[in-house]
């Protein structure tokens, strides 16, 4: 397996954790009868539950651009110390993304945010070189 896809499956158990993550703060919230009914009445998350629904909805953003670069990568045949290091660059960012964005720490999570989308643009662009 390449460094790459490897980076990839581990961004799939870091959205497992964050979906954890965001199940407990939101069922706290919103009680546990809530959780479990049919949910016809919309209730906003606020606070930490709110923050860690919105970073994980950003997972799965990122994660198909990402999941793009690395099979641009591993299917042409790209794989090379810079893409494998970009691939783990936006593992790290990934992971440093879900506390910044909890705890509000304001710009890191932003700076963090676009640390990730550089390491998987660079890895698009390193694909596309002769």
């Amino acid at each position: 397996m390449t460094p790459e896809l490897t980076a990839l499956a581990l961004a799939g158990l870091l959205q497992v954790v964050q979906y954890v993550l965001y199940s407990v703060a939101a069922n706290r919230q919103v009680e546990p009868g809530y959780a479990l009914g049919p949910r016809d009445e919309k209730r906003d998350l606020t606070g930490v539950a709110g923050r860690l629904q919105r970073a994980l909805n950003n997972h799965f953003e990122g994660l198909v651009l990402f999941t793009l670069a690395v099979t641009v990568v591993t299917l042409g045949e790209k794989s090379s110390p810079l893409t494998a290091a970009c691939a783990f660059a936006y593992l790290a960012a990934r992971a440093a993304y879900v506390p910044a964005y909890a705890f509000a720490l304001t710009p890191w999570r932003s700076l963090v945010w676009a640390a990730g989308f550089l390491a998987t643009a660079l890895m698009l662009v390193v694909a596309l070189l002769p």
